[in-house]
């Protein structure tokens, strides 16, 4: 049997786990639901050990704190977590995966016998046992990911989303086997988001909302709740709850919110109710609308004016938007006018031919006298 008292969790200042107290026991499937980050996978995690729990929890085993044993001991006293993805090592074997889970004392007594139970389990694991995992299906993939956690031979098999991303029948097909594998005598702690089939199968469920626990009772009767099936089951509540689940009142869920028949979803814990728009507002929503967007153009006229809205309000705005579109488009002439204009004169530079003056550099030559025996005579310096 497995047990939490008062479970509670903190990443940072964020407080994932709130006190959190559930049990289950041996041959009994538990389902946990949740929306998405409603603290159920890290419910898992604390569990196994993965992430620390904060001071004052407890989880126990068959009556054994495991409370701050490190994750291997406690897959010893016999608590197995499939993660949520899987986690399977894909470059290995089907067979060499499933080994890995029986290296614990408590299943290499019987290895032999604990692998045939999982064949029996998973036939198409022992067609593909030589098989490298990743080249496996996703529903395969799942499907290694059980059993090698069943390798271990445990009482309390965990499992985290293991229907994620997988087909409608590889769905029922995994259900059926979580029940057969409840028949072998392993406890199932299962968070699933697939309510529907996953509260077909179970004993009890939870409702975990923000990291507290909101609610508990026996699968069915959440199954058949009106609350319950309009937070996590999509079906439609009734007006007035007759919830029969034992439900904390004071905290209330996410709003749900709906538009047929002009139905509005106003949260009072999980005993939502629908009440009708003209219970809040006495008028036709279209007409609200319609009255908001005339009001809306007569306060926008009223300010550019400068006074207190005025009945003709609405003319004189029109007026005064004629008026802006009108000098708009006369700057917009103007501008094509100017950039017309500019074009012409561009063009008319381009038409007339460049003068293209050449310069020829001057020769300079340097001479000095020079005195000969007949006189002086200049001499050009090289």
């Amino acid at each position: 049997m497995l047990e939490c008292n008062n479970l509670s969790v903190f990443y940072g200042q964020h407080h994932a786990l709130d006190q959190v107290s559930i049990n289950i026991k041996a041959q009994e499937i538990v389902v946990i639901l949740g929306a998405n980050g409603a603290g159920k996978s890290s419910l898992l995690k604390a569990i196994a050990g993965i992430i620390p729990s904060a001071e004052g929890s407890q989880v126990y085993v068959d009556g054994e704190d495991i409370t701050r044993l490190p994750t291997h001991d406690i897959v010893k006293r016999g608590i197995a977590l499939v993660p949520e993805g899987r986690g399977i090592f894909g470059d290995l074997t089907v067979l060499e995966n499933l080994m890995l889970g029986a290296f614990l004392e408590r299943a290499s007594g019987s290895g032999s016998d604990n692998l045939d139970r999982v064949f029996s389990l998973f036939p198409k694991l022992s067609e593909r046992k030589t098989q490298i995992a990743r080249t496996m299906s996703g529903g395969e993939q799942q499907m290694v990911a059980i059993a090698r956690a069943l390798m271990s031979a445990p009482t309390i098999l965990m499992l985290d989303e293991p229907s994620l991303g997988l087909s409608p029948i590889l769905c029922s097909e995994l259900f059926k086997t979580l029940e057969q594998i409840r028949k072998t005598g392993v406890g199932i702690l299962l968070v699933e988001q697939n309510a529907k089939q996953s509260l077909a199968i179970a004993d009890r469920g939870y409702l975990l909302e923000i990291g507290r626990i909101i609610g508990e009772d026996e699968a069915e009767l959440l199954r058949n709740d009106p609350s319950v099936q309009k937070a996590y089951l999509g079906g439609a509540a009734s007006r007035v709850s007759s919830s029969s689940a034992k439900i904390e009142k004071s905290i209330d869920p996410p709003t749900i919110a709906t538009s047929s028949d002009k139905h509005i979803i106003i949260p009072s814990g999980l005993g939502q109710r629908s009440i009708e728009t003209s219970q809040i507002i006495s008028d036709d929503i279209d007409k609200i609308i319609n009255h908001a967007a005339e009001s809306q153009y007569e306060y926008l006229g009223s300010k550019m004016l400068g006074r207190k809205t005025q009945p003709n309000a609405s003319n004189e705005l029109n007026s005064i938007l004629s008026s802006m579109e009108q000098s708009a488009r006369n700057a917009r002439i103007a501008t094509s006018q100017k950039t017309q204009l500019e074009t012409e004169i561009h063009q008319s530079h381009d038409q007339v031919k460049p003068v293209i003056e050449i310069y020829k550099k001057p020769k300079i030559e340097v001479y000095r006298r020079k005195k000969t025996k007949v006189g002086e005579k200049m001499v050009k310096l090289n």
